[in-house]
């Protein structure tokens, strides 16, 4: 695993005497494919972090949610997920399109359990792909060059109550207008699709917005 750790890695390895452990560790569960039992849990999980390099060297951690699913493993060294509507600001996608370098992390609350994966990232406005995923304004694959599982031991357990109300359900159920968008100063650069929806809820303050995310209504 000489690519695995760098020079920064393994002089903390060296200062707490976990050298040959860290590459046994290393040997034992970093693989460059997906396996069956990573398949069933990736594919299995409502929701992933993705960490992201932007232009300024920042990293960028950002919650990526849907229905169970969403991420699909297409094969043994390929996933791919849908970007869908957010504030606009396309963090982490623009970050994707100038560094493809990305990490993703799965985890299960209930458990617990999690697995990491590395890999190379893509966006194609036409990928194939995209119309099966609803509701994806983009499709992202991602070339997977590491994947592990990780220590579960200090994921503290939760209980999933259900999906949000804003995941994209196809018929099943219509997307409801996040409220952000209803925000006094905004309707005026709130894209032209949006507008009707927001007109009909009306609009309303920062303060009342911050008062709805603090009541779990945002």
């Amino acid at each position: 695993m000489s690519e695995l750790y760098g020079a920064q890695h393994r002089a903390l390895q060296q200062d707490f005497e976990t050298g040959p452990l860290a590459d046994r560790v290393a040997e034992f569960i970093v693989v460059n494919e997906v396996g069956d039992d990573h398949k069933g849990f990736i594919e299995s999980r409502g929701f992933f972090f993705l960490s992201t390099i932007d232009h300024r060297g920042f990293p960028t951690c950002s919650h990526k949610g849907g229905a169970p699913g969403f991420v699909r493993v297409l094969d043994a060294t390929t996933l791919a997920f849908p970007s869908y509507d957010g504030n606009g600001m396309f963090l982490s996608m623009g970050n994707i399109t100038a560094n493809p370098k990305i990490g993703l992390l799965f985890i299960d609350f209930e458990t617990p359990h999690r697995v990491r994966v590395h890999g190379t990232a893509s966006i194609d406005r036409d990928d194939p792909l995209i119309d099966t995923f609803e509701g994806a304004e983009l499709l992202v694959r991602v070339a997977v060059e590491e994947i592990f599982v990780n220590c579960p031991r200090y994921i503290h357990p939760h209980q999933r109550v259900g999906l949000s109300k804003y995941t994209p359900m196809g018929d099943a159920r219509p997307t409801e207008t996040p409220q952000w968008k209803r925000i006094d100063g905004l309707r005026d650069v709130i894209p032209a699709r949006d507008g009707p929806a927001v007109d009909a809820l009306g609009s309303i303050t920062p303060e009342e917005y911050e008062a709805l995310v603090r009541a779990g209504k945002g």
